[in-house]
């Protein structure tokens, strides 16, 4: 059950300060808790909650607000909880009606308020703060253009310039592809196998303590130590690997075949306890393939035991060619805000995402971009044909044989600048990397690895925004101080 806060301080002068508070008014934390629209946001959230009985969830405000600080310092659900209680910023920010000393929340509540924000909902909230920050653009532009008209004939020229027809093409995409590599193990056959029997031995030992079983001879010492002497050594050659992962196997099909029986004759293994069978029987089968048909590589792959739905992708860079983690592409407009266009645990062909994430920006703008920036990868025929369509100038070479006839200044300049431009991308990648927290995903679940990475994205969104209207708020009271005494009285 959900119900619409009512109590909620509406600006800083209701926030209860006790006696020797200062707090300041211009404080970052505050005038963004001022400029994001909490009700918008919080009608939309109330959808998610359809009885209307039970425990009143939290307000949106705390919830989101309480995940915006966590992503901009990283900070774990325990430091979160102690930040909150003891920083008024923070407070005020997540929408306590005054300063307390109790913590708001318990860490264990983080983990419900990312299964419940999805990625969905925090993308619908992102689309939403980027509409509003371009409408107000817009209108800025007008303001100033009102306030500061051309001089010398300015209004003449106005006049006989053309007015831009309606569906012309106008703006810049930039897309482009990347992985959020999530916290797990370097993944290795024979680890995997190891930690598979580890967890079968658990499952097996607590079937004989519940049910009064004498425990089977499972071989831990023996295995153990076989597994230690391939982990501890210096050189690995693919002889002694190979012998490794063949004992482990034998291990596991032993210890499989042990749970086999004791589930024929009638004995359940808990809910917990089946969906990590189901994964090592995956895991098994993976493994066993691989090793009687000597390859290195099976489809779907499983990397992790504790989260089956990581897929290995192979990214090509120097540093990490194979990352693990989920593959999103991201699209960057001309202000350098960012959108998810597919996110996805299995590796998929970026170049499938342009032709949607054109048709979408259509959608938004009513038009389509003047000019794409993409990689090499994306300029596909296909794709190369659909620009050519609708009148789109897609970055980088043509196709074919290059041309004898050298290029023009013309073309240098618009390849250099269109070069220069796609740099937005991967700095919206490296920003949202080092300092939001997507270079390393620390959340354990499906969903909530999800709601991670649309995070990262939508508060970096978020600050770039705020900076940006901070930037121009300075800029025009920079503009006030150096102007006339009559024109800043009337400005005023």
């Amino acid at each position: 059950m959900y119900k619409c806060t009512d109590n909620a301080q509406s600006n800083f002068l209701n926030f209860n300060q006790p006696i020797g508070l200062h707090m300041n008014p211009e404080n970052r934390w505050i005038r963004m808790a001022d400029a994001i629209p909490w009700e918008i946001f919080e009608k939309k959230y109330s959808r998610l909650f359809k009885g209307k009985n039970g425990r009143v969830a939290k307000p949106l405000r705390l919830a989101l607000g309480s995940l915006i600080i966590q992503t901009k310092y990283q900070y774990s659900d325990r430091e979160l909880v102690d930040q909150l209680t003891e920083n008024p910023y923070y407070q005020y920010f997540i929408g306590l009606p005054g300063y307390q000393e109790e913590p708001p929340i318990d860490a264990s509540t983080l983990v419900l308020f990312r299964k419940r924000l999805k990625m969905d909902v925090i993308m619908e909230a992102n689309e939403y703060m980027l509409e509003a920050f371009k409408e107000k653009d817009a209108s800025d532009k007008k303001d100033d253009d009102h306030t500061n008209p051309p001089s010398g004939g300015g209004c003449e020229e106005q006049k006989a310039k053309p007015e831009q027809q309606e569906g012309e093409n106008k703006g810049t995409l930039m897309l482009d592809a990347t992985c959020a590599p999530s916290n797990i193990r370097y993944p290795q056959d024979f680890s995997l196998l190891n930690e598979a029997r580890e967890k079968l031995e658990i499952i097996i030992i607590r079937f004989c303590k519940s049910y009064g079983f004498s425990r089977p001879r499972m071989y831990r010492k023996q295995a153990r130590k076989n597994y230690l002497a391939l982990a501890k050594a210096k050189k690995r050659s693919t002889k002694k690997i190979r012998a490794t992962i063949r004992k482990q196997l034998a291990y596991i099909t032993r210890d499989i075949k042990y749970l086999e029986n004791y589930m024929e004759c009638g004995y359940a293994p808990t809910s917990k306890e089946i969906s990590l069978l189901m994964t090592i029987y995956k895991l098994y089968e993976q493994q066993q393939y691989m090793y009687q048909n000597k390859v290195h590589s099976v489809e779907n792959r499983i990397v992790s035991i504790t989260q089956p739905w990581i897929r290995p992708i192979v990214r090509g860079k120097t540093k990490t060619p194979v990352e693990f983690g989920a593959k999103f592409d991201l699209s960057v407009d001309d202000n350098g805000l960012g959108r998810i266009e597919k996110i996805s645990y299995d590796a998929y062909n970026e170049s499938t995402v342009l032709i949607e994430a054109v048709e979408r920006f259509r959608e938004r703008t009513g038009h389509y971009p003047e000019r794409l920036l993409a990689d090499q990868i994306y300029r596909t025929r296909d794709n190369r044909n659909f620009c050519k369509a609708h009148g789109i100038r897609l970055s980088g070479p043509k196709l074919g044989r290059p041309s004898l006839a050298k290029q023009s200044a013309k073309e240098k300049k618009q390849e250099y600048q269109d070069n220069t431009d796609r740099i937005e991308v991967e700095r919206s990648f490296s920003l949202s990397k080092r300092c939001y927290g997507m270079d390393l995903i620390r959340t354990k679940l499906y969903d909530t690895t999800l709601t991670s990475i649309a995070l990262s994205v939508f508060v970096t969104n978020l600050f770039k925004i705020q900076s940006q209207i901070l930037f121009v708020l300075l800029w025009l009271r920079q503009l006030l101080r150096y102007q006339p005494a009559d024109f800043e009285s009337e400005t005023v």
